[in-house]
């Protein structure tokens, strides 16, 4: 709810990198590429009396409905469309519920929105229902972007005030000064609405001007952010949900990623930042500091390359905060992005981006390990931490504010106290088994965004028969062939026999039985 209390308008991305959009029939709702349009923005609404829903309202002032009316007869979804009822009842609410670094939206009958992938009339549809099948249990879940209202849209905006005014408790000063505040300043006095735990009221936090100001404060982030899995160490490694190490490169530029925890090029000092309680440096043996660049890791993608440097002055690019998240730590940058160990195929493959996971597969990726291997040792009573040179604000940063979900825990995260050495540390056991990463193709055998990597679970067996009753279990799908493609012509061939040696990742295309390019496969003699 917390991602909602604070947003006055919202774009919801599929699982399938796609976003709810309100059709300009002003009734039907679906997925599409494209979300710099208005229709993919929608209005939170807070239900008054009920703090945990909300309502969403399109850009044609009508709000998403679950209603009863079946997508397609005989089949367990019910259509979502845009509606303006007589009376705001309960087929208006939606209730989210968190489920890591996405959410799912409830509804009145206790099915959630579904972005629903395959071929027509599935394909882009948009239904509540319940996920069936492991394959289908990511169509639930949705990404938040929170966006600005433009002020060319002041008056949408106006309107959007008007409905908060009428369906939620926000005192008449609170709208004027939202009003007045955000529609007559820019950038440099930010404000948003956030919700009281304990009330449906709202409070206004302002960073820019003095009309408003927070009530409550919050004592102290460190043990929140994951700040105290940093508190006493002076050199730590960071480990990736691969079991490999972040390593600074000897060209004393690159970052990387190594199963050799054992080597100097893995270890980071930590540096605190003055004037700060949740923000660290970290430190290269090569006395360069951790930093998230602006430049593309590749052109066209969204990741951005992570580096060794070494500023005249120290700016906010070297600055990372950690947040807990269970026994993990992240690493968010003053971009908001987190420090991401990819992998996949090369050039992905052991890179190290800041970027933000779109995908369930990928949600791990911004998650790591913390060993200590050198303990900072103050004099009893001392609590002064060292001291380093001031920060300055990094000209190409943007000022985030923390909004990231943290899992609170009283004990100490999943970390190992060892002696400071250069000697060797053994290496972690390689995890076991591989990771699948997987498409389903449709009758002609084609697959959407198979450049990406697709929907992945982690496989222990060898053989070619196990891995189609995983698939199987996966996908919900009664007969399929497991397929590659080619290195030379890219086209489909059967799996077959024994899967490849040493645990290696797999990238594999699932092919339904009835399909068209299954049934080529028997003309053509080949056996699966």
């Amino acid at each position: 709810m917390e991602l909602f209390a604070k947003a006055k308008a919202v774009k919801l991305r599929s699982h399938l990198e796609k976003y709810l959009v309100a059709d300009d029939d002003q009734e039907t709702v679906r997925q599409s590429r494209n979300s710099s349009g208005k229709r993919a923005r929608w209005f939170v609404e807070l239900v008054q009396d009920k703090p945990d829903f909300i309502r969403l309202k399109s850009c044609h002032g009508k709000y998403l409905t679950a209603t009863d009316i079946p997508f397609l007869l005989g089949m367990t979804g019910k259509k979502v469309l845009q509606t303006v009822p007589d009376n705001m009842d309960w087929k208006l609410h939606w209730e989210p519920i968190r489920d890591g670094f996405q959410i799912k939206l409830k509804t009145w009958c206790g099915k959630f929105l579904r972005a629903n992938g395959g071929t027509p009339p599935w394909r882009n549809s948009i239904t509540h229902d319940e996920p069936h099948t492991g394959a289908t249990q990511k169509w639930i879940l949705w990404d938040v972007e929170v966006v600005q209202v433009p002020e060319s849209e002041s008056e949408s905006f106006m309107e959007y005030l008007s409905s908060v005014s009428s369906f939620s408790s926000v005192s008449d000063e609170v709208l004027e000064a939202l009003s007045n505040d955000i529609l007559a300043s820019g950038p440099q006095s930010p404000i948003y609405v956030v919700s009281s735990k304990k009330s449906p009221r709202f409070s206004m936090v302002s960073t820019g001007s003095p009309k408003l100001s927070a009530k409550q404060q919050v004592n102290s982030n460190k043990y929140r952010t994951g700040m105290d899995l940093f508190l006493n160490a002076k050199a730590v490694r960071l480990r990736s949900h691969h079991d490999k190490y972040l390593l600074a490169e000897e060209d004393e530029e690159s970052v990387t990623q190594d199963r050799n925890g054992s080597s100097k090029n893995a270890r980071w000092i930590v540096e605190f930042v003055p004037g700060s309680e949740n923000i660290i440096r970290l430190k290269s043996s090569y006395n360069r500091y951790l930093t998230a660049s602006n430049q593309p890791f590749l052109l066209g993608m969204t990741g951005r390359k992570v580096i060794q440097t070494l500023p005249r002055r120290l700016d906010s690019s070297v600055e990372w905060e950690p947040i807990r998240e269970g026994s993990h730590v992240k690493l968010k940058t003053r971009y908001g992005n987190f420090l991401r160990a990819n992998g996949g195929l090369p050039p992905w493959r052991n890179s190290v981006t800041h970027d933000i996971p779109h995908r369930t597969a990928t949600q791990g990726w911004v998650l790591w390990d913390v060993d200590i291997v050198e303990i900072q040792v103050n004099s009893p009573g001392s609590n002064h931490r060292p001291s380093f040179p001031p920060a300055i604000p990094h000209a190409d940063s943007l000022d985030f504010e923390s909004t990231s979900p943290s899992s609170v825990s009283g004990k100490s995260g999943n970390f190992s106290t060892q002696e400071s050495s250069d000697s060797y540390v053994g290496s972690p056991p390689k995890s076991e088994g591989r990771t699948i990463y997987y498409h389903v193709a449709d009758d002609g055998g084609e697959v959407d965004d198979e450049a990406l990597e697709g929907y992945s679970f982690s496989f222990k067996g060898n053989g070619v028969d196990e891995l189609t009753h995983k698939l199987k279990e996966e996908t919900g799908l009664e007969d399929v062939v497991v397929c590659t493609r080619s290195p030379l012509n890219g086209k489909l061939f059967p799996l077959r026999l024994q899967l490849p040696p040493n645990n290696a990742d797999m990238h594999v295309v699932v092919v339904p039985l009835a399909s068209k390019v299954a049934r080529d496969f028997a003309k053509q003699g080949i056996n699966f």
